[in-house]
């Protein structure tokens, strides 16, 4: 039943990235374009509610998605088991979502300074 729970969250978080990517390649190749300087993007972002609500989706969906994955080649690969292999993937997903936010607050709430 966890397994298919799993797989389903996987599956999920991919189709909620797919867009998000291609949103995000879009915009980095606009901004290069564009010729914007790392300090004229920052300017743009900082204080964005919607850059925030953007990148905290984006690094929530890439957090269970990169972890189920992870899990799965702990699993099938190093043969890690019961409350390790639960404590790896949670510790995993924790890391990922610390630092994505991280980086999102830096580039949302502060202006590029964590």
């Amino acid at each position: 039943m966890l397994d298919a729970r799993l797989y389903l969250a996987q599956r999920l978080s991919a189709l909620i990235m797919a867009p998000l990517v291609l949103t995000h390649i879009a915009v980095m190749i606009y901004a290069v374009r564009g010729g914007l300087s790392a300090a004229e993007i920052l300017a743009r972002t900082q204080g964005s509610i919607m850059w925030l609500a953007f990148y905290g989706t984006f690094v929530v969906a890439v957090s269970i998605h990169a972890a189920i994955g992870l899990r799965a080649i702990l699993f099938e690969m190093l043969k890690v088991k019961g409350a390790a292999l639960s404590v790896l993937f949670w510790g995993i997903m924790g890391g990922l979502l610390y630092l994505g936010a991280s980086a999102v607050y830096a580039v949302t709430l502060t202006g590029g300074s964590a």
